[in-house]
């Protein structure tokens, strides 16, 4: 089988024996651009070569200029490619294609990377390149940033790093000279776009951050902060938490968000959902911490359902409407979640949720399979009839409590067959009757009366009043 062998030429200083070796013994050498101190090893020992830069000049942009390359080097015999840097760059999955195709294989020696070459005392550390840098970066890591060859590609990881660095965050640029070495300047994120002279060999060095020093978080701050409140050394309340110990918590702050859409007060809702996400990670972080889950099992989850219930989004399913998808999506949680039976439905229903909340959810549920009535005003008379029989069970025949309970579900279907939500109009006629008995208690404070002190019939006086009163309605 044909070889072409990568040979990595960093700087003339870098410069592996491995690879040397490779490009004086070339039977074929090809050389990825001349214009490079990189290449002076090459040229100065007279060895025959092509140049890629003709490619460079003619391509329209670099995918069509990755194709000419991977098509020149797939043309002939066996070669030896000789590339700027450390062997990983943009071509690679194009010559790896038309190798593949043409019965060729890629072997790739080992360099030393443009970031290696510029700091030496280089350890464990991210290294990109300015075209690929990673979506998430860990800002308490260091960074290396490789290939910042131009103003522009410095401006655009200028803006890409200040949305999660401090303006004045300092770091380091080492530029490559003609002969290969490095000239290092600290400046300012912020004044990186204003640095003109910039080459392939130029590297930007990212030092680690502290939380502290962060004007701007993300939701892997978060995920970091609650495992340091876990730590030994970190939180003792934060340490004693369990799953169950926390679980009413995340309810509560639902209910809080809840309030915060009503309200449409947005800096509120951002609060509130902090408070839902910090509770969501907490939850992540114990079942990490037992090795049971993490937070990515969670995101690869629900991503995962997703996806599952789209078919007509994320496969060849078609949806006319809102009402089409809803319809699938039960088809398909029925069939994920093992419902075989109407009652299986009604069953998933969670205990947990509000009661009022519940009910709805279970009548909704069985009118899908028809037993329902066709509106209010048949299932009007239902709440009647359940009146009469809690008056039956308060005068001793029957359960008051099982009697109750039937008056509340008949009285939320005819809410729900109107249209409208039983546990949001219970929370407005709660709201209602606070408002009713504020002014009731005005008004009887400005007669100099106390409430607690008042008869219910003279109460009640004051609040007929209320009730007519506009405000207060």
């Amino acid at each position: 089988m044909k070889t072409i062998t990568v040979a990595p030429l960093s700087t003339p200083q870098t410069l592996t024996k491995a690879a040397w070796d490779a490009i004086q013994n070339a039977s074929v050498l090809y050389l990825q651009t001349r214009e490079h101190p990189g290449a002076r090893p090459v040229l100065e020992a007279g060895l025959p070569f092509v140049s890629m830069d003709d490619l460079y000049e003619s391509a329209e942009d670099f995918e069509a200029l990755n194709a000419a390359i991977a098509d020149r080097l797939t043309a002939g015999e066996d070669c030896v490619y000789a590339v700027m840097g450390d062997g990983c760059f943009a071509q690679a999955d194009a010559i790896a294609k038309a190798a593949k195709k043409r019965g060729f294989r890629v072997e790739t020696l080992p360099g030393i990377s443009y970031a290696k070459a510029a700091f030496p005392d280089l350890q464990d550390a991210c290294i990109c390149t300015a075209r690929t840098l990673p979506e998430r970066i860990c800002r308490t890591a260091p960074l290396y940033i490789q290939e910042l060859d131009s103003p522009i590609i410095a401006g655009e990881v200028k803006l890409r790093l200040t949305e999660i660095y401090p303006d004045a965050h300092p770091v380091t640029l080492a530029t490559m000279q003609e002969d290969g070495s490095y000239h290092k300047r600290t400046l300012a994120l912020c004044e990186l776009d204003r640095v003109r002279k910039l080459f392939a060999g130029s590297v930007l060095f990212v030092p680690p951050v502290s939380f502290e020093a962060l004007t701007r978080y993300d939701y892997y701050d978060l995920v970091e902060i609650m495992k340091r409140l876990r730590a030994p050394d970190g939180c003792p309340w934060d340490r004693e938490q369990t799953h169950k110990s926390i679980k009413r918590d995340l309810i509560e702050e639902c209910y809080e968000l809840n309030d915060a859409i009503d309200e449409e007060d947005d800096a509120h809702i951002i609060e509130e959902l902090g408070d839902v996400l910090m509770l969501v990670v907490f939850h992540a972080t114990i079942g990490d911490e037992q090795g049971r889950f993490n937070e990515g099992d969670v995101a690869d989850g629900i991503v995962k359902k997703m996806i599952y219930r789209h078919p007509h989004v994320f496969g060849e399913d078609k949806a006319a409407s809102a009402a089409d998808v809803l319809r699938k999506w039960d088809e398909l949680k029925r069939k994920e979640k093992h419902q075989n039976s109407a009652t299986d439905t009604l069953c998933a229903v969670p205990k947990g949720f509000p009661a009022l909340m519940r009910a709805e959810k279970i009548q909704r549920k069985a009118r899908k399979v028809g037993f329902d009535w066709n509106d209010a005003s048949e299932a009007l008379p239902k709440v009647e009839e359940e009146l009469g029989e809690l008056r039956r069970a308060i005068d001793g025949n029957g359960s008051v409590g099982e009697e109750a309970g039937d008056l509340l579900f008949a009285a939320v279907n005819v809410i729900r067959l109107l249209g409208l939500d039983s546990e949001q109009m219970l929370h407005d006629a709660a709201d209602k009757f606070i408002r009713r008995f504020s002014r009731m208690e005005q008004l009887a404070n400005a007669d100099g009366f106390a409430l607690n002190k008042l008869t219910l019939k003279e109460q009640d006086r004051y609040w007929e009043q209320a009730k007519k009163d506009p405000d207060f309605r």
